[in-house]
């Protein structure tokens, strides 16, 4: 029986100096998953840190509704994470 970390590792050729596309995706696949989490976790927040970011250059956001806004937002980060999870599972299975 093969053992499925050493065939993951198998796939990596970053040995040559630069970050090979499997790996390249592996990290984008994952840091999907981890926002993903993130927003559905804690929609509230990430709407509060959208609206901070844009402060600075003079645009000032509103939501018409915030329960509208909360439960879009929480929709967005669980499609998000399905969508990593998936690429994650076509990444590792290719």
């Amino acid at each position: 029986m093969s053992c499925p970390i050493l065939n993951l590792f198998a796939k990596c050729s970053c040995r040559t100096g630069m970050i090979c596309l499997f790996c390249g995706r592996l990290t984008v696949a994952v840091i999907a998953i981890a926002f993903g989490a993130l927003i559905a976790w804690k929609p509230k927040k990430t709407i509060d840190i959208q609206i901070a970011l844009y402060r600075p250059f003079n645009w000032k956001i509103e939501p018409i509704s915030m329960e509208k806004e909360i439960r879009n937002t929480r929709i967005m980060g669980i499609v998000v994470f399905i969508l990593g999870i998936l690429s994650l599972g076509y990444i590792l299975l290719n």
